[in-house]
């Protein structure tokens, strides 16, 4: 999938987001490594504890369906600047992909991309377990 297909896709679950709370919606588009894409949405909760971000949204569905690699991650938010997955979620995404391209996008279309190594430098995994 093209880069900016992807980009598209977390741009449209801006729309799906239930955030009746914060206001602040968040749409992923997750790649796996046979090419298909899981998308994703905050879903927010009255206690706020239940609340899951887009991106653990995206990776839930995908391993839920067997998917267990992953490539790269576009992250919309609407918003002038780029958003970052919070630290919860960068932990789950190095669960499976401690190498992750992470593309971030703004409002305009506008990207940024890094690694997950970039966000979460010093990262624990499961080899730190044996």
């Amino acid at each position: 999938m093209q880069v900016q297909e992807l980009c598209q896709k977390a741009l449209d679950m801006l729309q799906m987001a239930y955030v009746p709370y914060s206001h602040f919606p968040v749409g992923a588009a997750l790649e796996c490594d046979d090419g298909t894409v899981y998308t994703g949405c905050n879903i927010e909760n009255a206690s706020y504890t239940p609340t899951i971000c887009a991106e653990r949204t995206a990776v839930f569905k995908a391993v839920s369906e067997g998917h267990r690699k992953f490539v790269r991650i576009a992250i919309a938010a609407d918003t002038d600047g780029f958003t970052a997955p919070c630290g919860v979620c960068r932990q789950v995404l190095r669960e499976f992909a401690p190498n992750l391209e992470v593309i971030l996008v703004n409002k305009h279309g506008d990207t940024k991309t890094l690694t997950l190594p970039d966000l979460l430098p010093l990262s624990f995994g499961p080899e730190d377990l044996l």
